[in-house]
């Protein structure tokens, strides 16, 4: 039994210790930060002066009630007020907010993929071939050779 706890952290460890795992982890903690970022991005920065260009609109407090088992519907002066007293409701303005930041973070993300993606072709040019295969004889020359060395051939 303890041999096989052993045998399984042993396994365990090589796992965690991968760099790719590790890379991973670390990507996932500041996904997650980012993430907070965005949403402060959103919520504090974005949202109030759009919602004042819109009429002081407070987007976070945008919601429907929905009517309760005997078909009322009550009105409450705040979301927070409404689900405080249990009122069922539809939080479109927090979805506005959501919906924004997951295009922000989107957006953030294509230009990360399209930055690396830019880098690995500068990388794929500074890698280009210096030699190439000659279409006679098959032997190995210098990308810039007009004969093959080897067999003569012209190429």
């Amino acid at each position: 039994m303890i041999e096989r706890l052993k045998k399984n952290l042993g396994e365990f460890k090589t796992f965690a210790m991968k760099g790719n795992v590790i890379d991973m982890a670390v990507g996932i903690v500041i996904g997650a930060a980012f993430g907070k970022i965005i949403d402060s991005l959103v919520k504090d920065i974005i949202m109030p002066p759009l919602g004042w260009i819109m009429g002081r609109v407070d987007f976070s407090n945008l919601y429907l009630t929905l009517p309760d088992y005997h078909g009322k519907i009550i009105s409450y002066p705040s979301l927070e007020a409404a689900q405080k007293a249990g009122a069922v409701t539809i939080n479109y303005g927090l979805f506005i907010n959501t919906l924004i930041s997951f295009v922000i973070v989107a957006f953030a993300v294509f230009l990360l993929v399209k930055a690396i993606n830019k880098l690995r072709a500068e990388t794929k040019k500074e890698e280009t071939a210096t030699t190439k295969s000659c279409p006679k004889c098959f032997s190995t020359i210098d990308i810039r050779a007009t004969k093959c060395p080897n067999c003569t051939a012209d190429i």
